[in-house]
């Protein structure tokens, strides 16, 4: 076992960030993803041997004689990987789970990770990762965490910190920020999609601007509506977890829940075609939202099911 040896759990958009800056450093990187085997497979292979990343088919093959183990797959699926990968984590390994799930699931992974001799720590990414890549703001949570943040710094971490040792509390704060993070996302592609139904964009933004004096409005439009149609999927887990921790605290979740029918509705459209084909350049890259929103009115227009469509969650690893 040696910590320039990284395995990433996850081959998304974070993972494929994660080991274009591990291998610039020269760390050698094995990832695993369940996408291998669907029609988005052979993207990932070619961004793998182009980075020099062992791609294995299973979640052991890709742990085993790893230093650090990252995992970063959709939040339902973390306690699924955590259970997958800790018979074959070598003793002492780290096992760094950067999933946005609720406090108890990574209790409930933590479990997994020590019985099998593994150290586990939980991470909450504090951000959007592309523009910071593995300098994100990272907080670090668990027994381990302040053992593991030197070693992650030397790998080119420069964002973290720890943030408590007892489990739990990061992932706390993560949720609880996600609850007004990705329900802001959905609030405005609602409230601005109707308004540019009824016409009334331009008043709406005027009036934004002027109590939320701060906000670049139309930029900040933009990039939410980016962000749900390329990532909805993955936000609409996220926020079922959130809807879990806020449940947990005593609260019904109805803002959270709300979120990720929201979220979940535009990953369907995107899914059908809506918004051009994913994956093709630039999609749903613009600097304006008013295209996407029109993209989204005449899909309902067509389709009047779609108004109360709610599409299943579809989870990968």
């Amino acid at each position: 076992m040696t910590m320039q040896t990284v395995a990433l759990i996850g081959y998304g958009e974070v993972g494929r960030i994660l080991a274009e800056d591990l291998r610039e450093q020269g760390v050698a990187v094995s990832a695993c993803d369940l996408k291998l085997d669907s029609p988005a497979g052979q993207a990932l292979r070619e961004h793998a041997a182009a980075q020099g990343v062992r791609l294995t088919a299973a979640h052991a093959q890709a742990v085993r004689g790893a230093g650090l183990v990252v995992s970063a797959v959709t939040a339902s699926q973390a306690v699924a990987v955590a259970r997958a990968c800790a018979p074959a984590l070598d003793a002492g390994a780290y096992f760094l789970d950067l999933n946005s799930a609720s406090p108890a699931a990574k209790t409930r992974a933590a479990g997994l990770v020590d019985a099998a001799g593994g150290r586990y720590v939980e991470g909450a990414v504090m951000t959007s990762v592309p523009p910071y890549r593995s300098r994100v703001p990272l907080l670090l949570g668990g027994a381990q965490a302040r053992a593991l943040a030197p070693v992650l710094a030397a790998l080119g971490f420069a964002g973290c910190r720890v943030g408590s040792e007892r489990l739990g509390v990061v992932s706390a704060t993560k949720m609880c920020r996600s609850v007004m993070i990705k329900g802001l996302e959905a609030m405005v592609i609602e409230s601005f999609t109707a308004a540019r139904h009824y016409g009334v964009e331009d008043a709406l933004l005027a009036s934004l601007h002027e109590t939320f004096p701060g906000i670049d409005w139309e930029r900040q439009a933009a990039y939410f509506f980016q962000r749900v149609i390329e990532h909805g999927r993955r936000r609409a887990e996220e926020v079922r977890e959130v809807a879990v921790t806020v449940r947990e605290a005593g609260l019904e979740p109805w803002s959270a829940a709300g979120t990720a029918e929201r979220q979940a509705w535009v990953a369907g459209l995107a899914e059908a075609g809506v918004f051009g084909t994913p994956g093709a350049p630039g999609y749903a890259r613009s600097t304006d939202w008013r295209p996407q929103a029109d993209r989204i009115l005449a899909a309902v227009r067509t389709d009047r099911s779609l108004t109360a469509a709610r599409p299943a969650s579809a989870p990968t690893a």
